[in-house]
């Protein structure tokens, strides 16, 4: 339920991060602007008293994080994989968000299990192990199976996990709609929008049986791929709370010592990150939109292993194109043809000027090909792009934050293992291969082909679809009526937030 009740709950997140004394470091690993600190620390101080206390044991970030829910939980296994944002020592700590969260207990598990498949978990499982595996939204056992001896990994749902995640997601919403009252020109950026995408994302997470057919789908784009390898999943024994795959041994992909001491080339793993990701997205416009060090393991061949398939991204073959367009353009430094490419999308709306765009491109761009290979980051570029687009009018597509959320993780993991992957070396060959492939005459022809095979199919129905279409064009918009209810809440919020400041300026005799 989306209401004002919300607002207590992000008046918690700032108070628990104060509580447990992780509001310090994370502005000081972000490294925020004076003002920005002073504001965090004098809004937040009158109500630490509020938040949670979290698990002691752990470092202040990862206490509060872990006990403000599985959304926050996200954001945190994000970071992880950006020691360039949030610097090594952090980026370290937050990595045990990724698969080493306090597990719920075997007995629930093993309800969970006979309960979706309709059997005592010894009469399917002649070993069952303790987790191996805990994260945000579920854990994961080791097991045998009782009729064939093979080893598998059983994954179970946290209890009450789709609750959780709701309330969590209620307050982000809340969040976005006072954010676009308050700031009518952060509706550009579409924050609901965008918050809409994630909780579609994590939704499907919540049905392993979504995550099942995801990697089934998976494996079979992916099969010829060299160095690269999934576990298959084992239909007879998953459901929506259960999922049961092939055991995937291997090395964890972020632990560099063991992968030295193994002999494998940390090197040669980044850029094979790097390029399977893009190969994915681009070739298939299905990829894994999770790929952190917690998710990825190595076999003693050499094969990257990846598993944990609960959030994918798929993209259209128009928006691959699109995208690869705007790659090769950076990476050839034809700023022109990127700028153009924006245009030809509706990226960037057509009154703009596409020279003036693309010298903004230019300098984007420049002083990133000017850096040697360990500052070179996606993160940085797309930071810089944000900030030209946004003078440009530029709205954000929800279509593409999932493809760049993982593209800015894939390069943190890549870089954890080597820091002088050079990213741009990396990704030319691939996207290059693309190009090839769909842009170019044979592309051409393929297009036409499948346009009137379409046509063929709707040919009849054409006529009355085009006229339905030019009617809702020429109907009158309703007029769009303030939200009171907004209103109301932004004042509340803003109440709230004075009457922190005046007591913190009360208890400091100021």
């Amino acid at each position: 339920m989306r209401g004002p009740h919300n607002i207590w709950r992000l008046i918690r997140t700032g108070a628990t991060f104060e509580r447990t004394g992780a509001m310090g470091q994370a502005l000081d690993a972000m490294e925020a602007p004076r003002a920005i600190r002073v504001a965090a620390r004098v809004l937040a101080w009158p109500f630490r008293w509020l938040g949670y206390k979290g698990d002691p044991d752990m470092p202040p970030v990862t206490r509060a994080i872990t006990a403000l829910g599985p959304a926050y939980i996200k954001f945190g296994q994000i970071l992880s994989t950006r020691p360039d944002v949030v610097g090594d020592e952090m980026a370290q700590q937050l990595r045990v968000l990724q698969d080493k969260l306090p597990p719920f207990s075997i007995a629930e598990a093993q309800k969970s299990i006979a309960d979706e498949l309709g059997r005592p978990v010894d009469e399917v499982f002649s070993e069952f192990s303790d987790p191996v595996a805990a994260a945000s939204i579920a854990q994961v056992h080791r097991a045998r199976r009782a009729d064939t001896g093979e080893e598998v990994a059983v994954k179970v749902l946290r209890p009450g996990i789709e609750r959780a995640f709701q309330r969590d997601i209620d307050a982000f919403y809340f969040a976005a709609d006072v954010i676009e009252f308050l700031s009518p020109a952060s509706r550009r950026l579409r924050p609901r929008d965008v918050i809409e995408h994630f909780e579609g994302v994590v939704k499907g997470e919540l049905d392993l049986r979504l995550e099942s057919a995801s990697a089934s789908e998976f494996e079979a784009n992916t099969v010829s791929d060299e160095g690269f390898q999934l576990p298959q999943v084992r239909w007879g024994l998953s459901g929506r709370r259960v999922m049961t795959m092939d055991w995937a041994d291997g090395l964890p992909l972020g632990d560099n010592d063991a992968l030295d001491a193994a002999g494998h080339d940390r090197r040669a793993l980044g850029e094979r990150v790097l390029q399977l990701f893009l190969r994915h997205a681009l070739r298939d416009g299905f990829f894994h939109a999770d790929m952190h060090q917690g998710n990825l393991k190595v076999h003693a061949n050499g094969n990257i292993i990846a598993y944990d398939f609960g959030i994918m991204g798929h993209i259209d073959e128009y928006t691959r194109r699109v995208y690869a367009e705007i790659l090769f353009g950076f990476i050839r430094r034809d700023y022109k043809r990127v700028a153009e490419v924006h245009f030809e999308a509706g990226y960037v709306p057509a009154t703009q000027d596409v020279d003036e765009f693309a010298r903004a491109l230019r300098a984007v761009g420049e002083p990133i090909f000017g850096m040697d290979a360990s500052h070179i980051s996606m993160g940085r570029l797309l930071n810089y792009l944000f900030d030209v687009t946004e003078r440009f009018g530029m709205e954000t597509r929800t279509e593409l934050i999932l493809l760049q959320r993982t593209m800015v993780v894939v390069e943190g993991v890549a870089r954890s293992l080597h820091p002088e992957v050079n990213i741009w070396e990396v990704a030319k060959p691939v996207v290059e291969d693309y190009i090839k492939q769909s842009i170019g005459p044979r592309a051409i022809l393929g297009d036409l082909a499948k346009t009137a095979a379409v046509l063929g199919r709707f040919g009849p129905r054409l006529p009355g679809l085009v006229e339905a279409a030019l009617i809702r064009q020429s109907e009158v918009p309703e007029e769009v009526r303030p939200n009171r209810w907004m209103g109301r809440a932004a004042w509340l919020t803003s109440g709230v937030v004075a009457g922190g400041v005046l007591s913190y300026l009360l208890a400091h005799g100021l």
